[in-house]
């Protein structure tokens, strides 16, 4: 039986300090989605055991020592730790995926790191910059061979096209799972199901819904935003009203809509949070940058770029 430790990065929801996008997205979600995948793809191998030493609600930032000793305690094989870089906090062209072993010589963990850092670079698709040392504390105090991942760079306007592609956070989770494979020589569990890498699900909806009733599209609407006002999707409304280019409305127009007119109530959300990022998730809305500038239009804020400041000022006009 192989026995695997594996974490994801820090923790979300703003428990640790910095370790975001300067959008202000959490390293750990992404952390947390690449770990999720390697996890999901290990389980097809035969005789492998896991142990995840993070956090896996991504609440609490779980202690370094804690995770290493863990690990330690368990008895594992191998840890990996699996993470994102960042290089000054804002926005630039710094680009590529690395791969961490402790300082000095330490030939089982350079061989599992050489092995999942040919993997990740072909998952990424970015800038090789190859096999590091460093001091960090998961390497330092793991008892077994061990290795920390950087995917690629939060702060890089470049790498975090890849970053927010689910279809990539899951490339490089079978990357990983693919890599432990190689370096333990594993072999499929042909009794288990073959889980498929992440996909967008078709609509099953072939029908346009039966409309009942129009909106007048306002200054800084949004067809998410009128989509979300009636309880709709934003594909419905694409294909009742025949429109080609959904970022395209004017105002004025009528926009016709499926089912009840019944506007919803205003979710409350996570009243405690002090993250945009948060809040719209606890309400249900896309978080992405994209979409809070859509957002931040419409409130007024102008040249909406994500800064500590504006995302402030979106937070409170969110709600209200």
């Amino acid at each position: 039986m192989v026995k695997i430790a594996i974490d994801a990065g820090h923790g979300g929801f703003g428990v640790t300090p910095g370790k975001r996008t300067p959008a202000g997205e959490y390293e750990w979600d992404f952390n947390n989605k690449v770990v999720l995948a390697a996890i999901k793809y290990l389980k097809q191998y035969q005789g492998v055991s896991l142990l995840r030493l993070d956090d896996p609600t991504g609440k609490t930032d779980v202690p370094l020592i804690t995770r290493t000793n863990k690990a330690n305690s368990w008895g594992a094989d191998i840890l990996i730790s699996g993470h994102h870089n960042a290089n000054t906090g804002r926005w630039g062209e710094w680009t590529g995926t690395e791969t961490y072993t402790y300082l000095g010589n330490w030939p089982q963990a350079e061989k599992l790191a050489a092995i999942v850092q040919r993997n990740l670079v072909q998952a990424y698709g970015l800038k090789d910059r190859g096999l590091k040392k460093a001091d960090f504390h998961m390497l330092r105090e793991s008892k077994m061979p061990a290795i920390l991942t950087e995917g690629g760079y939060m702060d890089s306007t470049i790498d975090v096209k890849k970053l927010r592609d689910d279809k990539v956070l899951d490339a490089a989770g079978k990357a990983i799972a693919d890599g432990v494979a190689e370096y333990f020589g594993l072999k499929i569990d042909t009794s288990k199901p073959a889980d498929k890498p992440a996909a967008s699900k078709p609509s099953t909806n072939t029908k346009p819904a039966s409309t009942t009733g129009t909106h007048i599209v306002k200054k800084g609407d949004t067809l998410s935003a009128i989509a979300k006002k009636y309880k709709t999707t934003v594909n419905e409304l694409v294909k009742i009203n025949g429109i080609k280019n959904q970022n395209l409305i004017k105002v004025g127009q009528k926009i016709k809509l499926p089912g009840s007119t019944t506007v919803a109530p205003k979710p409350k959300g996570d009243q405690k949070t002090t993250s945009v990022v948060d809040y719209l998730k606890s309400i249900g809305q896309d978080s992405s940058l994209a979409n809070r500038k859509k957002l931040a239009a419409k409130h007024g804020i102008k040249n909406y770029t994500g800064t500590a400041t504006q995302n402030t000022q979106l937070l409170k006009k969110l709600r209200g």
